[in-house]
């Protein structure tokens, strides 16, 4: 398949990982902000073949796992009040709430439907003007502008039983707020090129140049991964810290003009809590006073949720980059993706799910690779 076989090419892989050795003469610790990226990474056994001089660190770059808490409680409620079709993509319905989830809300009776997109929500709520129809919007930036489209296009048919549960989240605070904590050990990112195929690149070089750090837009075949490192490291070996576009068949330096002039119409900038890490200022979407009707967040005036982390969970620890998934006690044990703990196990892009899925286990597991697939891919 074009774009997909010729960047899986496993001579061109060894010839990228025998320059990354030649070049890596000091420890570097680069971090991939994608969960995309993280389950390339460790299902091709990527982090694996590169020299001890180079760690990847796991990024919060998976939109269901930094969902807040509180947002996830606000969908549990609104779905299992009478009257409302709740929408969703699939690997929303097993994040857990505080005490269950849409899976549950299903099961006892509410009426909780995977969707591909938020206009097979839209559709819905025009075949059934009689029921209120909510689409749960999360997301980085790659989301955002069908969500706003669906809004748009929910404000032209004169649709009023249509609204978003919003809980769009901005990948550059995010590296800001990464570079601040205390125990940052970051010293090169892979940006996500999906993010960057929408928005762009303006928004790094101010954080390169801050923080002194490569900032290197990747893709997520094994070769885009492997080019993207190679580039991290020759910038810090030679003292540099630029952004570089290494997935340039999919990124320009401006993105996309249109879906950016859409989300700008729809949605503005706001804080936003990310779970297991915390408020990050301006790292947010919601919508604008102009489409404000159709925020079902407002519209169903779900407020004064108590939240409840998990004690034993550390998926925070994970999502900061600060443990891998197997320092976790609770990783492989009492969480597994058919039960999970947080949503670092459950999601797509999870790494918990990631290291779950392809075996990265301390120990050894009975269970067959089979078996697994079947826990993370449950029917729906």
């Amino acid at each position: 398949m074009k774009y997909i076989d010729e960047f899986n090419d496993p001579e061109l892989a060894r010839l990228l990982l025998d320059e990354i050795r030649a070049t890596a003469t000091r420890p570097w610790a680069l971090m991939e902000v994608c969960g995309g990226q993280t389950h390339s990474i460790i299902r091709h056994g990527i982090d694996q073949l590169l020299p001890e001089q180079v760690e990847l660190i796991h990024g919060p770059g998976c939109p269901v796992c930094v969902t807040p808490l509180d947002v996830i409680d606000k969908a549990l409620e609104i779905a299992a009040r009478p009257g409302v079709i709740f929408c969703s993509f699939g690997d929303m319905l097993r994040v857990p709430g505080t005490d269950r989830d849409l899976f549950r809300i299903r099961g006892e009776g509410g009426d909780v439907r995977v969707v591909y997109s938020p206009l097979d929500a839209l559709e819905l709520a025009r075949r059934n003007p009689d029921r209120e129809v909510v689409f749960f919007a999360i997301g980085f930036e790659t989301t955002a502008p069908a969500n706003a489209m669906a809004v748009h296009q929910a404000r032209r048919l004169g649709l009023t039983n249509f609204s978003l549960l919003v809980s769009h989240v901005r990948v550059p605070p995010a590296i800001e707020a990464i570079m601040t904590a205390p125990a940052c050990r970051v010293q090169g990112f892979l940006a996500a090129g999906h993010v960057c195929s929408v928005m762009g690149t303006a928004e790094y070089p101010r954080l390169a140049d801050r923080f002194r750090v490569p900032l290197v837009v990747t893709g997520f075949e094994p070769l885009d991964i492997l080019e993207g490192i190679r580039r991290a490291v020759r910038q810090l070996e030679r003292g540099e810290h630029r952004v570089e576009n290494a997935y340039p068949r999919a990124v320009r330096e401006e993105g996309n003009p249109a879906a950016v002039r859409m989300i700008e119409e729809v949605f503005e900038i706001t804080d936003r809590n990310w779970r297991g890490i915390g408020p990050i200022p301006h790292s947010g979407w919601r919508l604008t006073e102009a489409f404000r009707a159709y925020d079902a967040e407002h519209r169903f005036d779900v407020t004064g949720m108590r939240t409840e982390e998990p004690a034993e969970c550390r998926s925070g620890e994970v999502l900061q980059g600060l443990i891998k998934p197997t320092e976790c006690a609770a990783f492989g044990t009492t969480c597994t993706p058919r039960s999970p703990l947080g949503a670092t196990m459950v999601s797509s892009e999870g790494a918990c799910a990631a290291y779950y899925l392809y075996r990265r286990m301390n120990g050894p597991t009975a269970q067959t690779a089979q078996a697994v697939r079947e826990e993370m891919n449950p029917v729906v």
